[in-house]
């Protein structure tokens, strides 16, 4: 049985909308499959009694993060019936209004595709160690909390 290649998911800055079209344009020649399910994350300009959320500066623990992904990558693909699942995680700095996490996940079915989704984006936020430190418009930091 041979092990499964660990993927790179972290990409440098924001995450482009023509990744995204391309990703998505990538798999219309597949015919197996029936339902996709795509997650978003953008970075919000939230007003905070420190100030506005211009930017957040993602940095990881990228080896240990890259691991823990294969790991639930692997969980994920054992509980639903998927066809393929795709991950990208921003580091670096991501201007408010611009994407930091894509998730895209296929399958035969409409149900397995958004369970799988969602369940794929709760642990990514939760048990990968990647870390949002937001930066501000008056010059300061917050690190950021998942909620």
């Amino acid at each position: 049985m041979s092990e499964k290649k660990i993927k790179n998911i972290f990409v440098e800055g924001p995450i482009s909308p023509q990744k995204i079209a391309e990703s998505i344009a990538q798999h219309a020649s597949k015919k197996n499959i029936g339902a996709h399910s795509i997650f978003l994350g953008q970075v919000r300009a939230d007003e905070k009694p420190e100030g506005i959320v211009t930017a957040i500066e993602y940095t990881a623990y990228v080896d240990m993060a890259l691991e823990q992904m294969h790991t639930i990558r692997e969980a994920i693909f054992q509980k639903y019936a998927l066809t393929c699942m795709h991950v990208y995680h921003s580091l670096g700095v991501v201007p408010a209004g611009e994407l930091s996490l894509f998730v895209f996940v296929s399958s035969q079915h409409r149900k397995a595709a958004i369970d799988a989704c969602e369940e794929l984006v709760e642990a990514i936020k939760f048990q990968l160690p990647v870390w949002g430190k937001e930066l501000l418009d008056n010059q300061q930091t917050i690190w950021k909390e998942n909620h």
